[in-house]
């Protein structure tokens, strides 16, 4: 079992260093769905508050402060889920390189072991 995190036990294994975790991205995402149910929060004690000291009078008043506080938390929890397609997106992005490197070193280490055209001919003849 191999303890250097440089190395892999087997060759489709990615090491650790090739995995770098989006731990800011994460607390963005976080970040911008704890603020969007915060909006929520305030857009129900906003309604409640008005309806008790006006009545039916502030319907008008909250109806548009409601349609506002709604918008701006679907913004914010859509910016939630785009900061985590970018995550996704950055993962795929370096598996493809880990994969185009992979693809790489056996091309060369192919071409290393097989003898030129030239050598293989006049070895048959």
């Amino acid at each position: 079992m191999a303890t250097n995190t440089n190395k892999r036990l087997h060759e489709e294994e990615v090491r650790d260093q090739d995995l770098e975790p989006y731990v800011t991205l994460r607390y963005i995402a976080r970040l911008f769905k704890v603020l969007a149910i915060l909006m929520v929060l305030m857009l129900i004690g906003e309604v409640v508050t008005g309806i008790m000291t006006s009545g039916t009078a502030a319907l008008m008043t909250l109806l548009g402060e409601a349609t506002q506080l709604l918008v701006i938390g679907g913004l914010m929890w859509a910016g939630g889920d785009i900061t985590i397609l970018l995550i996704d997106a950055g993962h795929d992005i370096r598996v493809a390189r880990i994969l185009l490197g992979r693809i790489n070193a056996a091309l060369h280490n192919e071409q290393e072991t097989t003898p030129p055209v030239e050598e293989r001919h006049t070895a048959v003849g």
